[in-house]
């Protein structure tokens, strides 16, 4: 069964600052839905299998690798709660201080 997904402030931002980044920076809409419905899927996925993530050093927290970006989500008993979205081109350092 589906766990229920949870949504960071921070993480709806994520998404949106990386839409609109590659929106503006395409001058189309094509990539967009097709990395918005690629984050989509994943979340699914995640939903219905939460250990489908890499594990990090912190205990209950995963990830799940899409394209180039990390999608940074907490397992509880009944939902799972996205964290953030991460560009992984970023400084791995400044991931480590969000999820700790």
């Amino acid at each position: 069964m589906a766990k229920k997904i949870i949504w960071s402030l921070r993480a709806v931002n994520d998404r949106k600052e990386i839409l609109s980044y590659w929106k503006v920076r395409n001058q189309s809409k094509n990539y967009i839905i097709k990395l918005n419905l690629l984050f989509k899927k994943a979340i699914k996925s995640i939903a219905i299998h939460p250990h489908i993530g890499r594990k990090t050093d912190v205990e209950k927290i995963r990830i799940k690798l899409i394209k180039d970006y990390l999608i940074v989500y907490e397992e509880t008993a009944d939902a799972i709660e996205i964290l953030t979205i991460w560009d992984n081109r970023r400084n791995p350092d400044d991931l480590e201080k969000v999820i700790t």
